[in-house]
């Protein structure tokens, strides 16, 4: 694993011990960067990075000039690697890191009225999380022209519309699809 682009281009990154986290590939994770780039969605922007393993999604959007990323993530193997693999990028400053399961430190962040441009989330895919995930995500801490990026099995797609978002875009590379959804648009009567 390693920072494909940016700031931290090149720098490996540790990735956390047994078998609890699948690693995104690095051919999906510069797909996924490819299409945010081409949009102009990193610069500047708040990112929400959920069941963030060793921190390999959210460490490329700091290192393509995202302002801020907030990782989620329980896994004590995890956050040891997350937490080395910041330090060793120097993103430390710019990441606050919330060792909770997601759905606690989801209602954390809607309590505290928290705002992102860009939610990344990659669950284990037989969890059944992606739906109820995105649909917290995106009515609660989903800027209005933001975008939410859901890792997921490609044998398996996720519904169009999941609460307030609806599925603009889905992609495929092996087994594994990128749903992107975005706010769904309310015209004025």
């Amino acid at each position: 694993m390693r920072v494909i682009a940016g700031k931290a281009r090149g720098m490996r990154l540790t990735a956390p011990r047994g078998t609890t986290t699948r690693p995104t590939s690095d051919r999906v994770k510069e797909a996924l960067f490819s299409l945010l780039d081409s949009a102009g969605r990193l610069d500047g922007m708040r990112v929400l990075d959920l069941f963030a393993g060793s921190g390999s999604l959210g460490i490329e959007a700091l290192s393509r000039g995202a302002e801020q990323v907030t990782f989620i993530e329980k896994d004590r193997h995890a956050l040891e690697s997350l937490r080395l693999n910041l330090g060793h990028t120097g993103f430390s400053d710019r990441a606050e890191v919330l060792p909770f399961d997601c759905l606690q430190a989801l209602e954390r962040l809607v309590r505290q009225k928290v705002c992102f441009d860009l939610i990344l989330l990659d669950p284990p895919y037989q969890a059944g999380l992606h739906q109820k995930v995105i649909e917290l995500a995106g009515s609660a801490l989903l800027a209005a022209d933001g975008l939410v990026v859901a890792e997921a099995a490609a044998r398996t797609p996720l519904p169009e519309r999941i609460g307030p978002c609806n599925r603009s875009d889905r992609r495929i590379y092996g087994d594994t699809a990128l749903e992107l959804y975005t706010m769904e648009q309310r015209h004025a009567p």
